[in-house]
């Protein structure tokens, strides 16, 4: 038998969903109405669960907020995030916290089956639009691993990168270093180029990261 404990503040939803789920008779919900119901549920322990599901929107504590707290009392737990909204903006966050999925509130009974015993053996449930998501968050962290051995910046581009961080506009640069403004815009192509970044702001932040310059600047 799987134990779940299904988190949303909407009962007739809640309920709803523990009826689907419990078509498979393999499967026994526990409805808790707030995340501070979910959380008494679990602490106190009479009924363990093995999985829950838990809805991001929610009065008072959030789910994300749910998820965190009910990690931090066993980093092992398995949750799925079951919400109605869309959650690209949260998506990193829940990653980073560790739950084992998502599925929406429009998912078919047999989906959301699926996506139970996907969690419980410990497989990822994730939509393909978040997978897509994923994959280019995981090229722009790439793009800032960059090492100090890897960034070969000369004494003058130091000079440029500090004066960039001081607020210095490309007219100022041009007329402190006596050269175009056009030879300006020529190096700082340069410099962004060895930074792998595309414009001031995180050529500030880059060279910040990598200790080309002082934290204190900008």
């Amino acid at each position: 038998m799987i134990h779940i404990l299904l988190v949303d503040d909407h009962p007739s939803v809640g309920e709803g969903t523990k009826t689907m789920i419990e078509q498979d008779s393999e499967m026994k919900v526990t409805v808790a109405h707030s995340a501070l119901e979910a959380l008494n549920k679990v602490q106190m322990g009479a009924e363990p669960f093995d999985l829950i599901l838990c809805d991001l929107n929610m009065p008072g504590i959030s789910g994300l907020e749910l998820t965190k707290r009910l990690l931090q009392l066993d980093p092992e737990r398995k949750i799925i995030i079951y919400s109605g909204y869309e959650i690209g903006s949260h998506f990193n966050l829940l990653v980073e916290s560790g739950v084992s999925g998502f599925i929406s509130k429009t998912a078919s009974r047999d989906q959301l089956h699926h996506s139970i015993r996907c969690a419980m053996r410990g497989e990822a449930v994730i939509p393909i639009m978040l997978l897509k998501q994923l994959r280019r968050n995981e090229v722009t962290v790439s793009r800032s691993e960059l090492s100090i051995e890897d960034v070969s910046i000369n004494e003058k581009e130091m000079a440029i990168l500090s004066e960039v961080a001081a607020g210095v506009s490309n007219k100022e640069l041009a007329a402190n270093l006596h050269v175009s403004q056009r030879n300006v815009e020529y190096q700082l192509t340069r410099i962004f180029e060895k930074l792998n970044v595309r414009s001031r702001s995180e050529a500030i932040r880059e060279a910040k990261r990598l200790g080309l310059i002082s934290m204190e600047m900008y």
